[in-house]
């Protein structure tokens, strides 16, 4: 069996030294846990949905004796069942929408997105359907509107969504046994979250390729305004007022969004048009506008246009600490993939990730990643020497970077999808990523 049968990603993220703090004994840790049981904070993991918990408020201290009777007697709320995709994505809806305020609305959806990753696929662009026509033939009372910058001027309702795997404890970790599905409906008009539902379902029959912009996206990171619309579904509650970050980039994604449509649909002047329009709003400074310009350049046959947006690409990524590239590689292999129109930007991205690198002047943490298949001992080490592979490419074509870089491999310890499918599907599980960090020392 090939240790991994498609490619590995390599990230480059610039890292921060870590916080010190005095160790916390065992019975401590105990008393903390059943303190945070007690408020409730798991709460998001369970019955919100939440994918992260929101920061919780101050309240007074409580003398252990007397916190650790009810924290012990209370039960964590039942997991949702794990319905098939359809009924999973009907129950949501229905929680959502039969909850929603009275009277006529216009409706918005905002494409929803995977909960860790921020990536449109076939499947969570197939919820955005199921879930239009539910409304339309449910819920007569609302009118799903296209999601533009005119549609937003009405000040309509906007439905945000995850669908994230998780395991059986609906967490991001380990082996992943269902998808969990969170829908929130927000009122521009008030400013406040109005609705929401949350459901898990099977994996099995769910087409969880990302859609085709997402899919030839060269690079990935933690993106602010991919967050702040994660946070928007995953950290709230019903009541709550919608987060100004969200709020302020609802314009840029409308864009983006129309954008990557027409990326989508082979209309790549289109899609440029557009990636760039959203690149002059308040929130235009984000990755997916940055990969969409370069792939638009790209597709176009602009090469040398391509050429820059993907330097702005490595830039970006840089900057915020984390730059994952999707470079793929031969099976068990340290070689790039031979197929050309795979491989054939692959000179041209090294040459801009090293000039960024070198500009940044910090020390950079190349860092190999592979998905869970075959033997960990040997998918770790098969991570490093792919991740040593770029950094000798990196050296070769800005040798400023040499004594700057440092290589590591972590197989399958850190994978952000996690179905272990080897496909299209989790393919940022295969990375390769650069990290600024504060010593250029091999540990």
């Amino acid at each position: 069996m090939p240790i991994e049968r498609t490619c590995e990603s390599i990230v480059i993220e610039p890292s921060r030294p870590a916080a010190t703090r005095p160790p916390m004994t065992r019975g401590a840790a105990r008393l903390a846990l059943m303190a945070l049981l007690g408020a409730g904070l798991f709460a998001c993991a369970h019955s919100s949905g939440n994918e992260t918990a929101a920061a919780p408020a101050a309240t007074p201290a409580t003398p252990p004796a007397a916190a650790a009777a009810p924290a012990a007697a209370a039960a964590a709320p039942a997991l949702p069942p794990i319905l098939p995709f359809d009924e999973a994505v009907a129950s949501a809806a229905n929680k959502v929408f039969s909850s929603a305020p009275e009277g006529s609305h216009p409706v918005v959806i905002d494409p929803l997105v995977d909960g860790v990753t921020g990536y449109v696929s076939n499947a969570t662009e197939g919820i955005g359907t199921r879930v239009a026509d539910l409304v339309q033939k449910q819920y007569p009372r609302f009118s799903v509107e296209k999601f533009t910058p005119e549609s937003l001027n009405g000040s309509p309702l906007v439905l945000v969504g995850t669908f994230t795997p998780v395991n059986g404890k609906n967490q991001t970790a380990g082996p992943r046994e269902a998808y969990r599905f969170c829908l929130v409906l927000g009122d521009l008009k008030t400013g406040k979250i109005v609705a929401k539902g949350v459901a898990r379902a099977q994996l099995a029959g769910v087409d969880a390729t990302p859609t085709k912009v997402f899919r030839d996206s060269p690079a990935w990171t933690a993106d602010p305004s991919t967050d702040a619309y994660i946070k928007t579904c995953q950290a709230t509650k019903v009541g709550d007022p919608i987060s100004k970050d969200f709020l302020d980039g609802l314009l840029g994604a409308s864009l983006v969004t129309q954008a990557d449509s027409a990326y989508n649909a082979d209309k790549y002047k289109a899609a440029l048009d557009l990636y760039d329009a959203a690149k002059k709003t308040p929130a235009g400074d984000q990755l997916r506008v940055y990969n969409g310009i370069y792939l638009s350049h790209y597709r176009l046959h602009q090469n040398a246009e391509a050429t820059t947006a993907f330097g702005d690409v490595a830039n970006y990524g840089l900057r915020h600490n984390r730059l994952a590239v999707k470079f793929l590689f031969e099976p068990g292999s340290t070689q790039f993939y031979r197929d050309p129109q795979i491989s054939g930007q692959y000179n041209t991205w090294l040459q801009q990730i090293g000039l960024q690198a070198a500009k940044s002047g910090s020390c950079i943490e190349v860092t190999g990643h592979t998905s869970p298949t075959g033997s960990p001992a040997l998918n770790e080490r098969l991570s490093f020497l792919r991740a040593d592979y770029v950094k000798g490419r990196l050296e070769h074509d800005a040798p400023q970077l040499k004594n700057h870089l440092v290589t590591n491999g972590v197989g399958s310890a850190q994978t952000l999808v996690g179905t272990g499918k080897d496909d299209a599907s989790d393919a940022l599980d295969r990375r390769v990523e650069l990290k600024p960090i504060a010593s250029c020392a091999q540990s």
